[in-house]
């Protein structure tokens, strides 16, 4: 066959990659001139007729930029009007439109994924249609509240450690429903000026408010409440709902637009008031006027109508009596501060409202006179003391609100033994029907209080306390924070800092003393000179404020060991309580190590006080009975510290709310070594010193007494290995409304000419002890291990009888000073060893220091503690079981 075939005919147009260059074109129309396409058969230098075929990739991108329509691709890289089926030169039908065009066709790159204007119109039109329409669905089936419905509340039920009932309490709500005639106009402008100024006028909802209460809580913060009356009625009267969640807000904003739009303002404040809470268990003006006033609410005058206003911002904190179980710097002198404030700031912006006039005004310039709390029958006794502390326990260590568990329905597992509390209280009536009389020695034996707790080393399980007489008339918790002094019962904490950090050098520079130190052993010799000059651990002598030589007196001006250096060892020193050597002590070791000690064994960080001042180590702070109880526990479980606790396990309506075990997480606050050699010089305070009248029968104890400043307090808090427990004992006026509280001086209590830890305290703690234990098999304490050196030994000694050596019938463990010390005279007992605990001649030697007098206290304490400098604040007290701010 010849190689010189004649060629087929070309197709029209130039084949088929021209039929796909230029298939697009529309019929009729001539084709560019080559030298104007930028083709790229130009590149190849060949011309006529000739084309290039560059591939189908090539030939549908030159036929997707020569269209420009929606048309497929397919389609467009077919020749015009030779679609299947077609004729010659029809046009080709353009491609299928989507209902959505997204992303975006005939667009390239970012722009496909751009919404255009239209269909952003849309979705702004359908996404306010749909809120529209929940709006509307949510506007309908909301209800406005019903006052009469609202204020209701559920009990919730305690129940003490063995799982039986201890009471049922809080749905006992105390509320009557009174007609708006009824509320007084001052009442009700005194709430719009505290609350909602615009309330006459407003819409009942405020958006801000609201706002700032949704980006509160997407923060995690605090839920905020609602912030006008007609926002704080509908939250009253929520009670079938107490979650503070997103879902909730959406709620109260529904029904608030409601009930701002369908019921009149006269019957919304008349709702509000007679749902809110104003405290002492008392929902509604009417229930608050009898709880604060004892009069009807229609008879409320414009000053007292102010401190209800006032109040509701928040009973805690703006109750007179005072909140303490709840929040230790809720104490009623703080409240009553607060209460005062905001009575005055209310009735001056009634006057800037223009809701009373300044004459009016100027009548009231005193504060109210409000009545006492009035506790429910139930929780008479102890019951209202163990409540009060389960509760402060629950809102200072869950989520859960004073709100919730103000409506009830919880059921709360307590850490509280019925039997030892029972126990607890029988040894305090005991002691005060024999002894405190104040019929018969009114000047001596009135405004005696006790108080007490106990706690298991093990787990920290607050196992027992006593408050007070009777929780319906004594209000203040007394095992919770008094701002009673704890005197020489902080002594172990010294002894604790001095083994485990040791002292300092004294022939090095600040710095590296702090870092060489010497861990100090309990045979270690200091002086128990009465009177003794306080040296910081440099030898530089310790001066007070007026730049006076710090001397430190033992009680009864006492010195210990023999002349010239009154040499005893540390044993020695704690059994007889011997003020200067301790005191010397913790000079030695850094206050900042024995504050150091105090926290880790338990104490509040805010309950010590005087931290920069020699006498912070012998007990100028005033710790709780509950937290005294807690820190000696740590030394019974050898060095590993329990936060104390009082509820176990919190439950709602089957589901565990709070369960203590889920942190409970023992530490070590000290070395076993530490901690058991602790014990082992606080057992011989119980075998042979001041705390003889505290010993148990067949059982080993450990424990220190007390006495402070003016002889205004006394304690003796020990433990054995399954139970430590602290008794304190003081006299301060029970009128909470006295805003110059004091503690009295307790020369001639209870027929004694004065009143130390090892008296009446040590007696109820022995008579509880006894019967708490009954039933516990006595345990040994852990045999203590040597620690630490000797310091402060001489080579040649004078020989002191050691704590061994002294015979328990020795009547005094010392020489008195010697005539070259001039004797000072003793107005008060010596503290001796006690055979008799209840002889007047015998006490501990508490207390604190002489703050830089030449002559040292003659009680035992001290004279008026130095006056603090200003970073070396009190923190208000709050020493208490939970704690305060700072803490």
């Amino acid at each position: 066959m010849s190689e010189h075939r004649r060629k087929p005919p070309q197709p029209q147009g130039g084949g088929r990659a021209a039929a796909r260059r230029g298939q697009s074109a529309p019929s009729g129309r001539r084709a560019a001139p080559r030298g104007t396409t930028g083709s790229l058969s130009e590149t190849y230098g060949a011309g006529g007729d000739d084309t290039i075929y560059e591939g189908r990739a090539a030939a549908r991108r030159a036929a997707q930029r020569s269209t420009g329509t929606g048309s497929s691709r397919r389609r467009a890289a077919e020749p015009a009007g030779r679609g299947p089926g077609r004729g010659r030169g029809r046009p080709a039908p353009p491609g299928k439109k989507r209902f959505i065009d997204y992303p975006r066709a005939g667009k390239y790159g970012a722009m496909r994924w751009v919404p255009s204007w239209r269909q952003v119109t849309a979705i702004f039109i359908g996404f306010f249609g749909c809120l529209v329409a929940a709006a509307g669905i949510g506007y309908a089936l909301v209800a406005v509240p019903n006052p009469a419905q609202a204020a209701t509340a559920q009990n919730n039920v305690y129940y003490w450690s063995d799982g039986t009932q201890m009471v049922a309490t809080g749905g006992e709500v105390n509320r009557q429903i009174i007609a708006y005639e009824k509320i007084p106009k001052a009442m009700r402008y005194a709430v719009m000026s505290a609350e909602n100024k615009t309330f006459e006028t407003d819409s009942g909802v405020d958006p801000m408010g609201i706002a700032r209460a949704v980006v509160n809580m997407a923060k995690g913060g605090q839920t905020q409440g609602g912030s006008t009356i007609t926002q704080q009625y509908v939250k009253n009267a929520m009670l079938d709902d107490q979650s503070q969640t997103l879902s909730r807000k959406v709620k109260e904003l529904f029904i608030s637009v409601k009930v701002g739009a369908s019921v009149e303002k006269e019957d919304i404040m008349r709702g509000y008031l007679n749902t809110a809470y104003f405290g002492r268990g008392a929902y509604g003006l009417q229930a608050a006027a009898r709880t604060y006033f004892g009069q009807d609410a229609e008879k409320l005058n414009p000053s007292q109508c102010a401190f209800l206003a006032g109040i509701l911002k928040g009973a805690t904190y703006y109750d007179p009596a005072g909140a303490t179980s709840i929040d230790p710097a809720a104490t009623p002198e703080a409240n009553t501060k607060r209460a005062t404030e905001r009575w005055e700031w209310i009735l001056n912006e009634m006057v800037k409202d223009k809701r009373l006039s300044p004459g009016t005004r100027a009548k009231y310039k005193n504060f109210p006179k409000i009545e006492r709390p009035r506790s429910n029958a139930q929780l008479g006794g102890q019951i209202g003391y163990l409540v009060d502390t389960a509760k402060g326990y629950i809102l200072n260590n869950t989520d859960i609100t004073q709100k919730q568990l103000e409506q009830g329905g919880y059921e709360i597992h307590t850490t509280f033994d019925k039997n030892k509390v029972k126990e607890l209280e029988a040894a305090v009536k005991k002691v005060r029907k024999e002894h405190i009389k104040p019929k018969l020695r009114p000047e001596t034996d009135t405004h005696v209080q006790f108080g007490g707790a106990s706690v298991n080393p093990k787990s920290g399980a607050i196992e027992a306390i006593y408050g007070g007489e009777d929780a319906t008339k004594h209000f203040t918790n007394n095992a919770d924070v008094t701002g009673a002094q704890v005197g020489s019962t902080f002594k172990p904490f010294v002894l604790a800092a001095a083994m485990t950090w040791g002292k300092r050098n004294p022939d090095l520079d600040p710095d590296q003393a702090q870092d060489e130190r010497t861990i100090v052993s309990p045979k270690s010799l200091y002086s128990g000179k009465n009177n003794l000059k306080i040296e910081d651990y440099d030898g530089t002598v310790w001066t007070n404020e007026e730049g006076k030589e710090w001397l430190q007196a033992n009680d009864g001006d006492e010195s210990y060991g023999s002349a010239p250096k009154y040499q005893i060892d540390l044993r020695e020193a704690m059994r007889v309580s011997a003020n200067s050597a301790f005191v010397q002590l913790g000079m030695d070791v850094g206050l900042d190590r024995v504050k150091e000690a105090a926290i880790e064994a338990g104490l509040k960080k805010d309950s010590l006080t005087g931290t920069s001042f020699p006498s912070f180590s012998i007990g100028i702070s005033d710790p709780s009975a509950i937290r005294m109880a807690g820190s000696y526990a740590t030394f019974a479980a050898s060095g590993k510290q329990n936060d104390p606790f009082s509820v176990s396990k919190v439950e709602y309506e089957g589901l565990t709310k709070f369960d203590h075990e889920d942190i409970a997480a023992p530490k070590e606050a000290f070395t076993a070594d530490v901690a058991d050699n602790v014990t082992d010089v606080l057992k011989t305070v119980v075998d042979k010193g001041t705390g003889t009248s505290a010993q148990l029968a067949g059982r080993e104890v450990a424990g220190k007494t007390g006495t402070t400043d003016g002889n205004k307090s006394a304690w003796f808090v020990g433990y054995t290995p399954q139970l430590s427990t602290a008794i304190s004992m003081y006299r301060m006026d029970d009128d909470e409304s006295n805003k110059n509280r004091t503690f009295l001086e307790m020369y001639g209590t209870g027929g004694q000419e004065t009143i130390h830890g090892a008296s009446f305290p040590a007696e109820i703690w022995h008579d509880y002890m006894e019967d708490a234990l009954k039933n516990v098999p006595p345990k040994a304490f852990p045999e203590p291990q040597p620690i630490g050196v000797i310091v402060n030994d001489d080579p040649d000694p004078t020989p002191t009888p050691s704590a061994e050596e002294t015979p328990e019938e020795s009547p005094e463990p010392s020489p008195s000073p010697s005539e070259s010390e001039p004797a000072v005279p003793s107005p008060t007992p010596s503290d001796k060893p006690c055979k008799n605990p209840f002889d007047p001649t015998c006490q501990d030697t508490g207390g604190t220091d002489t703050g830089g007098t030449e002559t040292g206290g003659t009680d035992g304490g001290v004279t008026p503690t130095p006056t603090a400098p200003e970073d070396d604040t009190r923190g208000n007290q709050n020493g208490g079981l939970f704690g305060g701010p700072a803490g």
